[in-house]
């Protein structure tokens, strides 16, 4: 089990220094700043723009009370997971995020497996948030058509094509903007909040017709869901559960942040914290002012509350909101890719050499970008096939996100908690009661959101998450007995991480053989550390 001398914390203050004692070589520069990481996870979660295009899932599941007091639910819960992943990340803050944190949290025995397994489901989730955000945000640039022509449906080839062109535009900022992404990030939160604000104000001065408190805060229908009541008002979370999802991909950011042990997990819990109480502020007014839920529901794109306050603000406000999904598509694009580079620089992805080098002339981790966003591209294709492929795309993003950060936190419950004893962003004896909420709600989570919005169900209303998460899940299975079980020994480990108590032997890592003598009393040693097995 790590000890004490396995932290971080306790190597050199210098970060690549302190890197390159957890195995790895700073590749990256160290531009962003804690203001610029709070900025990128709310661009990721992107509050506004997320419970706009996934309205449809809590109107159909309750209404009002699924729509605020689940917001107000998934919030608090998203709050624990954050602050859990947070104190495990002050003590192991590499771009691995949850994938490193499971293999030092294990045994060495289960470390491969288990880091393998959380890999896979971060790399999916990472890309299906991404792909889910663009794909959403091509639907709506389309529905603003209607602006102009109200008889307007836009095809399966137009929304793909559209769909494409949103992922290029988040690529190529990620490749020619790379340097002003610290800046980017930070415009982010001013740029979000300002939105709120103003579209609050102009849907509450410019509707004629108002609902009343009652509507707004006890009103529960879930008739048009087919569910019974309670499990109705379960389904329905689906739409904050997304939203408040993207906190734990800024993780994959560390290795460019100065002191990311200190950072990093600030940023995580704060950027949670800001998202609850922004989407409060947002949703309250727009229940008051809410149309016919019926009339909604019924329309074509099956993003009813896009279309709602576009029509009544006009291009103000569409292009308000494009700037959140500007921001939300290239920042959850570029955390995907830093998660596909450290991925795959551990071997674990088909073509990992490639994949895990860094571009000098834009200092990113360009083929890892470019396979995220080849991935994605090739995914939205799913939409000729299926028209509720978006409600896919947001089930599997959530499923796996959640499973991912949840099994690090498991197996340091499991091994009582010794590893964050001392991490800098403790949860001190809160922790335990925490970590265990966490994973009661990822454990539900899992089978709620593989559920259809509504029922009876049909081939187009079908939601195919499970069948997209099992895509996954066999390539993933399939090239472990290729190739992982054979060659893949899991992330480098500290050097002392397996220490005995008489710190004589050091033992073997797992992905490496790191022997020494430990007796000096400063904790000085020399070390020899052999290639990874093969």
């Amino acid at each position: 089990m790590a000890n004490r001398r396995s932290s971080v914390h306790d190597g050199p203050a210098n970060p690549d220094s302190a890197l390159e004692d957890m195995g790895y070589k700073s590749e990256l520069p160290r531009s962003l700043s804690m203001m610029s990481i709070l900025g990128l996870s709310f661009a990721i979660m992107a509050v506004p723009f997320g419970l706009s295009t996934t309205m449809a899932i809590s109107l159909t599941d309750g209404q009002s009370v699924t729509v605020l007091y689940g917001w107000v639910f998934v919030s608090i819960i998203s709050l624990c997971i954050a602050a859990s992943l947070a104190e495990i990340c002050a003590v192991f803050p590499t771009a691995g995020g949850v994938y490193y944190w499971s293999a030092m949290l294990s045994t060495k025995e289960y470390a491969p497996i288990v880091s393998w397994v959380d890999g896979w489901l971060g790399l999916v989730g990472n890309w299906t948030v991404t792909l889910s955000i663009n794909f959403s945000g091509a639907q709506l640039i389309l529905s603003a058509i209607s602006l102009w022509n109200e008889d307007f449906a836009a095809s399966q080839w137009q929304t793909v094509l559209m769909f494409w062109a949103v992922m290029a535009v988040a690529f190529s900022v990620n490749v020619f903007g790379a340097k002003y992404l610290d800046l980017i990030n930070k415009i982010c939160i001013y740029w979000t909040g300002a939105s709120v604000i103003i579209i609050i104000v102009t849907v509450l001065v410019m509707s004629d017709d108002r609902r009343n408190a009652e509507f707004v805060f006890t009103h529960f229908d879930a008739s048009a869901s087919g569910w019974p009541s309670g499990w109705a008002w379960f389904v329905g979370l689906l739409q904050a559960a997304y939203t408040l999802t993207g906190y734990g991909m800024v993780a994959s950011m560390c290795e460019e942040v100065q002191m990311p042990e200190r950072e990093v997990p600030k940023a995580m819990v704060l950027s949670v914290a800001a998202a609850g109480i922004t989407g409060i502020v947002y949703l309250i007014p727009i229940l008051f002012v809410l149309p016919d839920v019926t009339l909604l529901l019924s329309v074509a794109n099956g993003q009813p509350i896009d279309s709602y306050w576009i029509a009544g603000g006009g291009f103000a406000l569409l292009f308000l909101i494009l700037g959140i999904l500007f921001f939300a598509g290239v920042g959850a694009l570029t955390a995907a890719s830093r998660c596909t580079y450290a991925f795959a620089r551990d071997g674990a992805i088909p073509g990992s050499t490639l994949w895990a080098r860094v571009d000098k002339r834009f200092d990113i981790p360009l083929w890892g970008l470019v396979l995220s966003t080849v991935v994605d591209s090739i995914l939205g294709c799913i939409y000729f096939g299926s028209t509720s492929a978006f409600n896919a795309f947001t089930g599997v993003a959530t499923i796996c996100l959640s499973v991912s950060y949840g099994i690090p936190i498991l197996v340091s419950l499991i091994r009582g908690r010794e590893a964050v004893k001392y991490s800098s962003f403790s949860l001190g004896k809160f922790g335990f009661f925490i970590n265990v909420c966490t994973i009661v709600w990822i454990s539900l989570a899992i089978i709620l959101f593989c559920m259809p919005t509504a029922i009876p169900v049909t081939p187009v209303s079908m939601n195919y998450a499970s069948v997209v998460f099992m895509g996954f899940a066999s390539i993933s299975l399939i090239w472990y007995i290729i190739s992982g079980r054979k060659n893949f020994t899991g992330p480098p480990v500290p050097v002392d991480h397996y220490a005995g108590q008489d710190g004589q032997v050091i033992g073997e890592g797992v992905g490496r053989t790191i022997t020494g003598d430990k007796s000096s009393s400063n904790g000085s040693s020399e070390e020899k550390i052999a290639p990874p097995a093969k």
